[in-house]
């Protein structure tokens, strides 16, 4: 998080990307959401939506909220999964049911 951040050190993605996949290959769902959305945005590795969606997906079989509206809003927009309305809602819920405000709206928006 800290080079993620720019957190007492210079911003640096490569490097945060490096220790979130160590983090994420161990099971941890905040690191597996935080890689998911290097891959997603393209920081610090190559923009890559299926990738995203994969760690996306771990975290969110675990209940972590962000990853599950994550994961809703890329079968909402077709990013790195075929475009999916039922499956968007279904995730967007997993996360309005834990409190996630942004997948709240998202469920209205549908």
């Amino acid at each position: 998080m800290c080079y993620g951040d720019g957190k007492g050190v210079s911003r640096d993605y490569a490097e945060a990307v490096k220790w979130f996949r160590l983090a994420a290959e161990q099971g941890h769902a905040g690191a597996q959401v935080n890689l998911g959305r290097c891959y997603y945005y393209g920081w610090g590795v190559s923009k890559d939506y299926a990738e995203a969606v994969k760690w996306f997906r771990l975290a969110a079989d675990q209940g972590q909220a962000i990853a599950q509206y994550a994961l809703g809003e890329c079968y909402y927009y077709g990013n790195g999964v075929s475009k999916d309305m039922t499956e968007a809602r279904r995730w967007y819920q997993k996360a309005a049911d834990q409190g996630q405000e942004d997948a709240k709206k998202a469920l209205q928006r549908l």
